[in-house]
């Protein structure tokens, strides 16, 4: 029988080990960690405290807490990095208090979909961007792109944080700039404006796809008033500079203009409501009781047969589209091109539409941007494209030729011809020009094009092709009178020519409906290109005319 094996380091028949000291905990137990963290966390979720969070309130804002309470579905905000503070040794930074270092992070539900963000809060070093508090943003644009869901800023931040990052250490940030260019077109990004961004945290929302600002509490610049002063010697206030109406309707950075905090946020909710989580989706679909082939007999009493005649476009997309689902981008800034989101059958889509309220419809610089950038935000994200035309072409002038028209008109005519999406063209009146290209003319691959009866297609109106082609017949004619007649003659002989049933008869419209029809012929539209699949020559990205 074999032996037993000895314990190591003695014989089988060594003394027992003598048994090991107990060691005796001081501190509390585990009650007692439990109520440290509690109190802990309760001190964290004061931010900077009551005095401050009063100030925000006098001031008209929600604090930073409240507002991802409202921008999120109740209960499904999960917070990270709350008990985070500043770890900076500067002495500047000695004796701070800076509860979640002045900016939440987290991942919450929006209608049930999951969505990342980071907000800034004022009462907390007036919002600024701290080492820490950057550890915790990238962390969540980290975790944003490789979960693929949208991200939302809240910003209401005084910019760097300069008592940490004054001097060399400035020269280890910037992740922040570089990571949302990657994110670009991957992922939804919205900044809400909803109080000051200065310097660092503008270039945040000059980076994303959404920006909203708060009427009379938000604004945006690279340097705030004091900066300016001192480099320029201007004196400006901050509202002056970059509030929302500077940004809305002057500049065209701003998206949106809107009262308070909460519309702020509820229009956030809004524009996501038209966007997949990611490139890699398709946009949510909702269920509408509105019939998808609804006569819209309104059309004709809003839409003039006479194409001189202005109206409002705005009118016909609430005709058309899902009663109510119209949400409007950049509206008050190059209002002669209408931009926004809408539904049709519950199925989302941008909508671009000349109006002939602003510059008869024609489109300048600013309008040619406006749309170059609306088309590629819904390219990115898999958004059907409808374009609404009624347009006599480009501005001209010595004016809009200094500004560069060329390039930005081109920069329009490559968004357009470079999306993929499904798209969807009604001709109503005018197709003039280089205008007919950018508005998704024919040879810009439309998955439908339709014309309305009164569609006039051309290189240019009747009245601008007469004045060239016959200019000498006319002034051959003899007096005012005689002149007069026979450039009516002429003018009604050409718009003959450029009828919307010779674009039909040569099959370069797909069909010409009645206006009543037009919900009809969009929804089919876009249902027709639900499968579409285009393939382009490989390239690292275009050359973009901008």
């Amino acid at each position: 029988m074999a032996e037993p094996t000895p314990p190591a380091g003695g014989s089988a028949d060594a003394e027992p080990a003598p048994p090991m000291p107990t060691l005796t905990y001081i501190g509390p137990d585990m009650a007692g960690h439990v109520e440290r963290l509690r109190e802990e966390r309760a001190t964290f979720l004061e931010m900077g405290g009551p005095e401050r969070v009063a100030r925000q309130h006098e001031q008209g804002k929600l604090t930073v807490r409240e507002r991802l309470d409202r921008l999120f579905d109740e209960g499904t905000f999960t917070e990270l990095g709350l008990l985070a503070h500043h770890q900076s040794s500067s002495p500047a930074m000695q004796g701070k208090h800076t509860p979640a270092d002045g900016c939440l992070t987290g991942i919450g539900k929006i209608d049930g979909r999951r969505v990342a963000a980071i907000a800034y809060d004022f009462t907390v070093m007036a919002g600024s961007i701290g080492m820490v508090g950057e550890i915790k943003a990238t962390r969540m644009r980290e975790l944003a792109l490789r979960e693929r869901i949208p991200i939302v800023w809240l910003i209401d931040s005084a910019g760097a944080r300069i008592q940490e990052a004054a001097g060399s250490m400035f020269a280890r940030t910037g992740d922040l700039f570089r990571e949302q260019v990657h994110m670009s077109g991957v992922i939804p990004q919205v900044a809400a404006m909803m109080g000051p961004g200065a310097a660092g945290t503008a270039y945040i929302p000059g980076l994303a796809d959404f920006v909203p600002m708060v009427k009379g509490t938000s604004h945006m610049a690279l340097g705030g008033p004091p900066l300016v002063k001192a480099a320029v010697g201007e004196d400006v206030t901050a509202e002056e500079m970059g509030g929302s109406a500077v940004h809305t309707r002057i500049s065209g950075v701003a998206d949106l203009e809107v009262e308070g905090d909460e519309a702020c946020l509820s229009a956030v909710r809004t524009y996501l409501s038209f966007f997949p989580s990611s490139n890699l989706e398709q946009p949510p679909r909702i269920p509408s009781d509105d019939p998808p082939d609804r006569r819209c007999e309104a059309l004709l009493e809003i839409v003039p047969a006479n194409p001189r005649q202005a109206y409002d476009v705005r009118k016909v997309i609430a005709e058309i589209a899902d009663p109510g689902s119209f949400f409007p981008m950049k509206p008050d800034w190059a209002r002669n091109l209408v931009t926004g989101f809408a539904r049709f059958a519950g199925r989302p889509a941008g909508i671009v539409a000349t109006q002939p309220m602003f510059l008869g419809g024609a489109i300048d610089v600013n309008a040619a941007d406006k749309a170059a950038r609306f088309v590629w935000l819904c390219d990115a994200f898999n958004i059907p494209l409808v374009f609404l035309m009624d347009c006599p072409g480009f501005l001209v002038g010595s004016a809009v030729e200094k500004q560069g028209i060329i390039r930005h008109g081109a920069k329009m005519l490559f968004a357009v011809a470079e999306a993929t999406v499904p798209k969807v063209t009604v001709v109503t009146r005018k197709g003039y020009g280089a205008g007919y290209y950018v508005m998704n003319g024919r040879a810009y691959e439309p998955d439908l094009i339709v014309a309305w009866p009164t569609a006039e297609i051309s290189v240019m109106g009747p009245e601008g092709a007469v004045n060239i082609i016959f200019r000498k017949q006319i002034e051959a004619a003899g007096d005012r009178e005689a002149q007069d007649a026979l450039r009516s003659q002429m003018i009604e002989m050409v718009r003959g020519e450029i009828s919307a049933y010779i674009a039909a008869g040569w099959s370069f419209v797909d069909d010409l409906i009645e206006p009543q029809d037009t919900r009809a012929a969009i929804v089919r539209g876009l249902e027709m290109g639900a499968t579409k699949r285009v393939e382009r020559p490989w390239r690292k990205h275009g050359v973009l005319p901008v």
